[in-house]
């Protein structure tokens, strides 16, 4: 399948149909514009949560929507290239508008999928989809985060290890570690892991939250999504089934 096959913005509506009517479900994946440190795009967040959604939708059917890209919370609203909505209410009303629509459409699961994951963001997808299903609609929503995903062998990150092998697994030519100073060059502390001094533009590893990225292998990144892909099936399945 190719790549423009389960994305939306480039269906006509007879294809839509089509692909609906073998799996009704639409993946929303959600992201920022927001500073990932010198060897990263600003676009990761939203990068990945599609990547991860379009491998799903290629495996197992369905439709992948045009990523968002506006989030909420964290620590880097004011770091450079960074847009950062104040509140999730300048948000949730977009989504909730789009459910609406996906609704009258006939789609009958929608998955929200953020790989931003900052606490209100992650408050905003789970309010949108309790009230959603609260409410009897035909529709399901089902909310979850690239944080969330269980079993893997990176823990979750800001730029750091796992963002970075995540991306490298979408998108390699996209990692460039060679923008940051070299280990020899810039060593860190035994105990330089999360905010000890990463908030300080001098740091050679300014902004990144979580282990150091320099120690990224780009052979590791395509099983990392398919890690990913996999877990996020499952969470798929086992809602409808009720497990």
């Amino acid at each position: 399948m190719s790549e423009t096959e389960a994305r939306l913005e480039f269906l006509l509506p007879y294809e839509i149909r089509a692909r609906l009517a073998e799996r009704s479900i639409v993946y929303l994946p959600l992201g920022t514009i927001e500073w990932h440190c010198e060897h990263l795009p600003v676009g990761l967040d939203g990068l990945t949560a599609h990547g991860i959604c379009l491998d799903a939708a290629r495996q197992d059917g369905g439709i992948v929507y045009p990523t968002l890209y506006f989030g909420t919370g964290g620590g880097h609203s004011l770091y450079p290239w960074t847009v950062m909505m104040d509140n999730e209410r300048e948000i949730a009303g977009e989504i909730v508008k789009a459910l609406g629509r996906l609704q009258d459409f006939g789609v009958r699961i929608v998955v929200l999928f953020s790989g931003h994951f900052a606490p209100g963001q992650l408050s905003m997808i789970d309010d949108i989809a309790d009230g959603w299903n609260a409410s009897g609609r035909p529709m399901k929503v089902i909310a979850t985060a690239v944080n969330r995903i269980e079993g893997l062998t990176f823990g979750p990150d800001h730029a750091g290890l796992f963002e970075t092998t995540l991306l490298g697994g979408l998108w390699p030519d996209r990692v460039q570690i060679d923008r940051l100073p070299s280990v020899e060059t810039a060593p860190l502390a035994h105990d330089d892991t999360w905010e000890a001094g990463r908030h300080d533009q001098l740091h050679p590893l300014w902004g990144v939250i979580g282990a150091d990225p320099r120690s990224y292998e780009a052979h590791q990144g395509p099983s990392l999504i398919a890690a990913c892909t996999k877990w996020l099936l499952g969470r798929v399945a086992s809602e409808l089934t009720g497990v």
